[in-house]
C-alpha cells in the first residue's frame, strides 16, 4: 500500500494539496491519510474524489507513534509531531512501513504531503 500523509492549515484549498502532492513526484498511490480532525476537511475531501481514492483517518496516538524523520517548528507548536504529514503516511502504511517522500511543501505553504509504503506492498 502507498499511502500520501497529509498535514494542512484549515485555511487549506484542494490547490494546496495538489501541489504538495505533486511536488512528491509519486502518482502511484492507493490511499490519503490526515489527522482525525482534518478528515472531513473540504480540500481533503475533494481531492479524494478527484483521485477516487479512499481516505484513512490518523489518531494522535498513530502520529505519536510513527515517530516521522523530519522536524517542522509549525508541526511541533501545535502538534507536538516532527511532521504530520510523514506521520500520517507511517501510520496509514502499517508496521514497518517505510518513507518514500519525505514531507513537501505546497507553494503556498498552507499544505505538506509525504509518501509512504508499506511492508506487504
Amino acid at each position: 500500500m502507498i499511502v500520501a500523509g497529509f498535514g494542512f492549515r484549515g485555511e487549506a484549498t484542494v490547490t494546496s494539496l495538489r501541489a504538495a502532492l505533486a511536488a512528491t513526484r509519486r502518482p502511484d498511490i492507493e490511499m490519503l491519510a490526515a489527522p482525525t480532525d482534518k478528515i472531513l476537511a473540504q480540500a481533503l475531501q475533494e481531492l479524494a474524489l478527484e483521485l477516487s481514492l479512499p481516505i484513512q483517518e490518523i489518531s494522535d496516538d498513530m502520529m505519536q507513534a510513527a515517530n516521522p524523520p523530519t522536524q517542522s517548528k509549525h508541526s511541533l507548536a501545535h502538534r507536538n509531531i516532527g511532521s504530520v504529514a510523514e506521520a500520517c503516511a507511517l501510520a496509514a502504511a502499517g508496521p514497518q512501513a517505510k518513507l518514500l517522500t519525505n514531507r513537501k511543501i505546497s507553494s503556498d505553504h498552507m499544505a505538506t504531503c509525504a509518501i509512504a509504503m508499506g511492508a506487504l506492498t
